[in-house]
């Protein structure tokens, strides 16, 4: 049996207000973070990412301004300063880069500052030191840091206008026109890069021409496989399919539909490729089939350079620095960029 209550119901005291004032509350409403906004936010969480992006900012601002600021040209040859010491402002005061070098003789070591012997030396100042040539160093290796910088944009370039396209239209067709579009790809891969640019420098002439053409040819192979990849897989997604239902055309199914969702994994990719293509550029100036004297790049640097190494150890410092950080750094924001965009593809 059911107990009756011992006091009626009041239907008002089972609602009371929350809050300090029995005022109600307000539900708060949180705006919602754009995906640039949140790729941001990922990005900096990620201290090699911020230690990249920095660094390659710091190489770009120096390779635009630091010709300008040395007050010698790259190619200007100064007679009497061959072979001199670094010698920096405000730090010479401190005993560190006054210009002075430490000389291994066959009686002992012998201790010389040239700044101190040539006419007007003490308003003389090479930041770097200068080459056995007598050119400013500081100004050699910035001035070779855009040619690394300048490969590294035709890297992207080739990678977008040529790797991304060719490996989307192999996938997106198929059937034999992806089987003759592999196979032309693996004929071209198996032949060495070196090989493609001793043959453009047999028909063309040394310098940043023949470089270029050899990363147009064969630096896009690695792109298009990973294009390829991701069009195999989304081709046959449901919203291509309505799409195509749809009437909607190939080229509009491929960039507008696909794209946009491969478009990270292809980014990440073009980012692993400027380091490749930045030592391929410096190997190749290295072997001395690279950029011309009296152009420099830091490979062209550090090979001149590399003669002086026992004598003149201060010669090579620079252009190996600058080539280390900016393939560190560029390795450091792509592997940021891969975590903050696909992080699945860390595992592949």
């Amino acid at each position: 049996m059911d107990k009756t209550l011992d006091h009626p119901i009041n239907p008002i005291d089972d609602f009371t207000f929350i809050g300090a004032d029995n005022i109600s509350q307000i539900d708060e409403v949180y705006e919602e973070d754009s995906f640039w906004k949140q790729l941001v936010k990922r990005v900096m969480k990620n201290k090699g990412s911020i230690f990249g992006f920095i660094s390659i900012t710091l190489i770009i601002f120096m390779a635009l301004i630091g010709p300008m600021i040395s007050g010698y040209e790259f190619d200007e040859q100064v007679a009497g300063h061959e072979s001199m010491a670094p010698r920096i402002p405000i730090l010479e005061n401190f005993g560190i880069f006054d210009g002075t070098e430490t000389l291994k003789t066959s009686t002992g070591e012998l201790e010389v500052n040239k700044y101190e012997v040539i006419e007007g030396g003490e308003e003389v100042y090479h930041w770097f030191g200068t080459d056995v040539l007598g050119r400013d160093l500081f100004t050699r290796t910035w001035e070779g840091t855009r040619i690394s910088l300048y490969i590294a944009l035709v890297a992207v370039v080739v990678d977008v206008l040529i790797g991304m396209t060719y490996g989307m239209v192999s996938g997106y067709y198929g059937g034999r026109i992806d089987n003759i579009m592999q196979r032309s790809v693996e004929v071209l891969n198996g032949i060495p890069n070196l090989v493609v640019v001793t043959l453009l420098i047999i028909i063309l002439k040394p310098g940043l021409m023949s470089i270029t053409l050899a990363i147009a040819i064969t630096g896009w192979i690695g792109m298009s496989r990973v294009a390829r990849a991701s069009m195999l897989k989304l081709k046959e997604s449901e919203y291509v399919l309505a799409a195509r239902t749809m009437g909607a055309k190939d080229l509009t199914i491929m960039y507008k539909e696909i794209l946009p969702n491969i478009f990270s994994q292809l980014l990440i990719m073009s980012m692993f490729s400027i380091p490749n293509a930045i030592f391929t550029e410096a190997f190749l100036a290295f072997v001395g089939i690279g950029i011309p004297v009296p152009m420099a790049s830091l490979g062209s640097l550090i090979s001149e350079n590399f003669k002086s190494l026992t004598t003149h150890f201060y010669m090579i410092v620079p252009p190996v620095v600058v080539l280390a950080l900016l393939m560190l750094s560029f390795n450091l924001l792509a592997d940021g960029l891969r975590d903050a965009l696909d992080p699945t593809m860390k595992e592949v």
